[in-house]
């Protein structure tokens, strides 16, 4: 089951809400640039810096909220920006320490025996408070399990993988301190494929996630959200949305050449 006829527009209106907040508020670069101006233009370097600023905000200001409206069609309980909480047992954090060192000298991921390991320790110990990361998008589905989603940009910094491993973790960590017996999942959600039509290229991120079971991937994480054939009907409406838009944005930028 794909997008609903209610979804759709509500995720064009997203979208097209999202792009004009950003018109009110964009303020090109000052940076003189006169080589490119006389080049490009300034209408298309106004563009292209309007497009490197939506960038920075995608995954908060569309990609979350469209994530989450989906999610409340499919799932008991749905949220973006989720708190997972902010304490941790001082053994979990060692338990989560001990499988850092265990995947940093080489040995195979496994996010099913590393939560059953984390689950086991999860209440032992000495309660620590814990500052993390909210959880991106939270989700509960009808048989109680739970998932968490920390969406990244579409290329992640390969240097901040063993971070983000551990914030998956910890999440799990701190969850089950409270829920001892939930099935808890964390995953590393990537929005779209920047190397379309060939596969992602997963093989950066092997050696510290389990990619079976802590990476979703463009259609991956849309159907899993939305269900199947989510994610080509999500990229329609980007389309119209686009093409409703248009006008507006030409009108927009014409006003920098002048």
């Amino acid at each position: 089951m794909a997008l609903s006829e209610k979804q759709k527009p509500e995720i064009e209106r997203i979208i097209k809400e999202s792009i004009r907040n950003k018109f009110k508020k964009y303020a090109p670069e000052s940076n003189k640039m006169p080589f490119h101006y006389r080049l490009l233009g300034k209408d298309r370097m106004a563009l292209y810096s309007f497009i490197q600023s939506v960038n920075t905000t995608f995954g908060t200001s569309i990609f979350e909220p469209i994530a989450e409206l989906l999610s409340k069609e499919h799932f008991v309980e749905a949220q973006k920006q989720f708190r997972v909480g902010d304490h941790i047992s001082n053994k979990a954090q060692t338990e989560i320490q001990k499988i850092m060192n265990s995947l940093s000298n080489g040995n195979d991921p496994n996010a099913n025996i590393e939560l059953e390991a984390i689950r086991r320790v999860a209440n032992q110990g000495e309660i620590n408070t814990m500052h993390t990361t909210n959880v991106d998008l939270y989700v509960k589905d009808s048989m109680g399990s739970i998932h968490l989603f920390d969406l990244k940009t579409a290329k992640p910094n390969i240097g901040n993988f063993k971070d983000f491993k551990r914030t998956l973790m910890e999440w799990k960590a701190i969850y089950l301190l409270g829920h001892p017996n939930i099935d808890v999942h964390a995953y590393i959600a990537i929005p779209y494929n920047p190397y379309e039509p060939e596969p992602y290229q997963r093989w950066t991120l092997k050696g510290m996630f389990d990619l079976k079971n802590e990476l979703k991937v463009a259609d991956e994480f849309w159907d899993f959200l939305g269900g199947e054939g989510a994610y080509n009907d999500l990229l329609n409406c980007f389309e119209r949305a686009g093409i409703e838009l248009r006008p507006e944005m030409d009108d927009y930028f014409k006003k920098y050449n002048n």
